[in-house]
C-alpha cells in the first residue's frame, strides 16, 4: 500500500512538472513568434523608409544643382 502511494505521489509529480515544462516551452513558442512578426513587419518598413531618405536627398541635391545653374552666369 505505500508503495502504490509513493508510485501515485511521483507519478503525480511527474506529470505536475510535465505541464509546467509544457507551460514554459509555449510561453517561449509564444514569445518567439511575437519577435519573428515584429521583424518581419518592421523589414519592409524600414526598406520604404530608406528609399524614401534616398529620394528626399536625390530630390534635394538636383533642387540644389538647378538653383546654382540658374545663379551661375553664362558665359
Amino acid at each position: 500500500m505505500a508503495q502504490e502511494t509513493t508510485s501515485t505521489l511521483a507519478q503525480s509529480l511527474n506529470d505536475l512538472m510535465g505541464a509546467v515544462g509544457k507551460i514554459g516551452q509555449m510561453q517561449f513558442d509564444l514569445l518567439s513568434s511575437v519577435l519573428n512578426s515584429a521583424v518581419s513587419a518592421i523589414e519592409p518598413m524600414s526598406k520604404t523608409a530608406s528609399e524614401l531618405v534616398g529620394n528626399i536627398a536625390n530630390t534635394a541635391t538636383q533642387a540644389v544643382q538647378n538653383v546654382v545653374l540658374t545663379i551661375t552666369p553664362k558665359k
